[in-house]
């Protein structure tokens, strides 16, 4: 679509929006906190879409989401709080501020140091802790994640990437320990830190660990379900298998390709 056409289309679903508004019995009593955890839906299934690589699917969920925030714009345009307009304004206005290397005449060499500019930024902003731009309720996987990339951003981080494996190693390591102590409480935080420290390693690494874990996730998935078909295609069931026998068919599960 051309540039006018595209404006043309999201004029055609703020006109709808408004219509669904005034006149659909579900969409009239709609709230943002009713909306909130359909919202929440919404971007878990685009996050699906875009692992699955469909390009027509990720054109479907963006367009869901798309929805959500045209109806929390109509919603707070009733109030007289905000409309879609100062929604895109403002973003708008933020873009061009923490972007001086594009739209000033800042210089920066690498995508890193772009990062860095966006840390100092903020604090100019106003906020006065780093980290108090990670949300809460973030999935504890995804805030390790940002925690760490943000703190990279004032170059609080490892030298060389490959100085993060002693880490991992010596997290490794009190985890044993506390297992052979039988402290479960210390063990939960010694687990957890071995996991923040793997977290740390897939960043350096320039691999995102949600991802990669999603991806482990499915595969495993794939080969438990080609476990399961063969095991029904010989009349038993996997409580009737031997931990042996089932290992075999993980082993060709393996060998297939997923």
């Amino acid at each position: 679509m051309e540039k006018r056409e595209q404006l043309a289309a999201i004029e055609r679903l703020l006109a709808i929006m408004d219509e669904l508004r005034e006149k659909c019995p579900w969409d009239r009593v709609q709230t943002m906190e009713s909306l909130r955890t359909l919202t929440i839906e919404e971007t878990y299934e685009l996050a699906e879409a875009i692992l699955s690589g469909s390009l027509e699917n990720i054109k479907k969920e963006l367009g869901d989401l798309l929805l959500h925030i045209i109806f929390y714009a109509r919603i707070g345009s009733e109030s007289g709080a905000f409309d879609i307009g100062d929604v895109a304004g403002q973003i708008s206005e933020k873009l061009v501020f923490r972007h001086p290397h594009v739209f000033g005449d800042v210089v920066v060499k690498d995508e890193n140091e772009v990062k860095e500019n966006w840390e100092h930024l903020k604090v100019r902003e106003g906020q006065q802790q780093i980290l108090s731009g990670v949300p809460g309720s973030l999935p504890a996987l995804i805030k390790a994640y940002r925690i760490q990339d943000k703190v990279r951003g004032i170059g609080f981080d490892w030298e060389n990437n490959a100085d993060v494996w002693s880490k991992v190693e010596e997290e490794l390591s009190e985890v044993k320990q506390e297992l052979a102590k039988g402290d479960e409480a210390n063990l939960e935080e010694e687990i957890g830190d071995l996991l923040f420290t793997l977290v740390n390693a897939a960043r350096l690494y320039g691999i995102n660990p949600e991802n990669a874990l999603e991806r482990s996730n499915r595969k495993f998935i794939s080969r438990f379900a080609y476990l399961e078909s063969k095991t029904r295609q010989q009349g038993r069931s996997l409580q009737e298998m031997s931990l042996e026998e089932m290992d075999r068919l993980w082993e060709e599960a393996k060998n297939l390709k997923q």
